[in-house]
């Protein structure tokens, strides 16, 4: 899988760089991410620029090309679709699972979808642009609920997702530390995710458990979730770090 994902790229990023087009992909998610990101250094030198709808999306389409190689702009091909129960008294709670499960019970592929972020009841999908017009049309249920669907260019007011600030004490602030106290989990348990494929930074596989992350950075941890490093706050009496991240929940 990963020598066709990298085939893929250097196909797109040649067409990019010799015809001086624009190149776009489907959505990519951690492992395609990750792929791309190993594949970079041997591409050819076409810009890209990565976005999945909104600031902080994690599944993301990769763009080859910029308004300086290629002359003009062109915008990712996504729409953004506004998801409500067509009446909320009625409704069942709906998780992202619900929507999710809602969405490929229509025989559509994983990497034409995007985030799909819920709020309360409603949720914003982000699709490739093509097939939103279908999902319009057919993604009228989850569960027992009734839905109603529309595109939409105003996104919802203040953060897209909801984060939640969480301080933690850690001796030094290596990441395998920071995901055993946010999750929960002995050291040793936190330490066999990474030779199981299970953490990235930044859309990178991170394979070494002894990585400190830097401020900024994007932690995802596949099955538990995902949050921001955001630097040391102070030292204990004991010299122990005081941390803090922002979890995505």
């Amino acid at each position: 899988m990963d020598d066709m994902l990298a085939r893929r790229f250097a196909e797109l990023a040649n067409r990019s760089w010799n015809q001086g087009s624009y190149a776009f992909t489907n959505f990519l998610d951690l492992n395609a991410l990750s792929c791309f990101h190993r594949a970079l250094p041997s591409l050819a030198p076409a810009p890209y620029t990565l976005f999945g709808g909104a600031e902080g999306c994690e599944r993301q389409m990769l763009r080859f090309g910029s308004e300086e190689l290629c002359g003009y702009d062109a915008p990712f091909p996504i729409a953004c679709i506004h998801i409500r129960p067509a009446n909320a008294r009625f409704s069942d709670d709906l998780t992202h699972r619900d929507f999710l499960g809602a969405v490929m019970a229509l025989g559509i592929e994983r990497e034409l979808i995007g985030d799909i972020i819920v709020r309360e009841k409603e949720a914003y999908l982000f699709c490739v642009e093509r097939i939103a017009p279908y999902l319009i049309d057919h993604l009228i249920q989850a569960k027992r609920t009734t839905l109603s669907c529309e595109i939409t260019r105003q996104l919802p007011d203040g953060p897209l997702y909801t984060v939640k600030r969480q301080l933690v004490q850690v001796t030094s602030p290596r990441i395998d530390a920071l995901i055993a106290h946010v999750y929960k989990l002995s050291r040793g348990d936190a330490q066999d995710l990474f030779p199981a494929g299970k953490i990235f930074v930044n859309g990178r596989l991170c394979e070494s458990p002894g990585y400190t992350p830097k401020e900024g950075e994007m932690i995802s941890v596949r099955g538990f979730g995902r949050m921001r490093y955001m630097g040391v706050e102070s030292l204990s009496k004991k010299g122990k770090s005081n941390t803090a991240v922002d979890l995505y929940i």
